[in-house]
């Protein structure tokens, strides 16, 4: 599976343009993967967010769910290319989602610590298919974050794994280098590419960076 740049959604950052058209956008300048996340949203309203999604990428790119394996499990029912899951430390298992989605989805799965990667290393092989590590920077998207790493702090966490890591929380252009040569597999923003005035054009600019 090829990371690189990896897309998460926010409804407020996408204001009035619409998530569906950000993630159009953020698609043809070169993101590889989209996560839905949206806490505030109930069940049938991601529901229809997912179906949204997977047409406006239409199959150009993975699209993932975060948190809610019941959404990824009913969009799979109807039809929806939904591509898995992505779980933080208080979601449902890991194993549990493996089990529901089979091998060939994707898992994905946070982890911010040395603890953390301690359990993953516990699953069975192949239960994850990659790690979201961070945060890099303070970032307003996700207010209960854990202390930033920074780029020291995420090489040193991922050195100590074999699955691949994604680095996520305020990342910038001028982070995607260090980042890379830290070890990530790839990069995961919010506002970088959802609070942009092109979507497209700012996706396409982490891209290249990220491919240089």
């Amino acid at each position: 599976m090829k990371l690189g740049l990896y897309v998460i959604t926010d409804r407020d950052i996408c204001g009035a343009r619409g998530v569906a058209e950000t993630v159009r956008r953020a698609v043809r300048g070169g993101a590889r993967i989209v996560q839905l996340r949206d806490k505030k949203a109930g069940f049938d309203d991601q529901l229809r967010q997912v179906e949204e999604l997977a047409e406006a990428i239409d199959g150009r790119a993975r699209l993932i769910v975060n948190d809610r394996l019941d959404v990824a499990i009913a969009a799979r029912d109807r039809g929806i290319l939904v591509d898995g899951v992505h779980l933080g430390q208080g979601d449902a298992r890991a194993l549990t989602a493996r089990q529901a989605l089979g091998r060939h989805a994707i898992v994905g799965l946070t982890a911010n610590t040395s603890a953390h990667l301690a359990a993953v290393s516990q699953l069975p092989a192949g239960t994850v298919d990659y790690l979201g590590v961070g945060v890099i920077r303070p970032t307003t998207t996700k207010p209960d974050h854990p202390p930033a790493l920074g780029v020291d702090g995420f090489a040193e966490l991922v050195a100590n794994t074999q699955i691949p890591c994604v680095a996520i929380g305020g990342i910038t252009l001028a982070d995607v280098a260090p980042l890379k040569r830290a070890g990530a597999a790839g990069i995961a923003v919010v506002s970088a590419v959802c609070a942009a005035a092109d979507p497209e054009s700012a996706a396409r600019t982490l891209t290249r960076e990220w491919e240089r």
